[in-house]
């Protein structure tokens, strides 16, 4: 009874994932300097984002977030001139590529990133694949009940 449970556990959490795999966020706020929270390190999640002024998790029709780093370039002394911007773009590279790279945008050189996932222009933090992957081997590493046994080999 506890393999058969444990399998009806693992699916479930496979569902979840196809679910929240429908469901694109992206942040989208705005720094320049130190002023505001969407410069780098960007420690906030999705329900820190709620009590932050000036970030919102906004939904996103294309599935991919964007960064802009503005200024701050190779002659910069400080990071006064530093801009960091996170939203929802359009459209993403046309290979769908999660990709970073020097770019004009407004008519401004910048430094751009392309990702598609929810909230992903956020901080990288661990996904909720591994240990969905570790609970799927799990079940499989245990013996399958009887019952589901028999649907196989039919």
């Amino acid at each position: 009874m506890q393999a058969s449970s444990l399998f009806v556990a693992v699916i479930f959490l496979i569902g979840l994932v196809q679910i929240d795999g429908l469901l694109r966020r992206c942040y989208q706020c705005r720094s320049r300097g130190e002023l505001g929270s969407c410069k780098d390190p960007f420690t906030f999640n999705a329900t820190d984002v709620e009590q932050e002024p000036g970030v919102a998790a906004i939904p996103c029709a294309s599935g991919w977030c964007g960064k802009v780093i503005e200024g701050g370039g190779t002659y910069a002394i400080d990071d006064y001139d530093l801009a960091i911007q996170r939203m929802c773009v359009q459209r993403g590279p046309d290979d769908n590529m999660d990709r970073c790279a020097d770019t004009i945008y407004n008519y401004k050189k910048v430094y751009m990133c392309f990702c598609q996932g929810d909230l992903c222009n956020g901080s990288r933090s661990w996904s909720s694949a591994p240990p969905l992957l570790l609970l799927l081997l799990l079940a499989l590493a245990l013996p399958l009940p009887l019952p589901l046994r028999q649907w196989l080999r039919a």
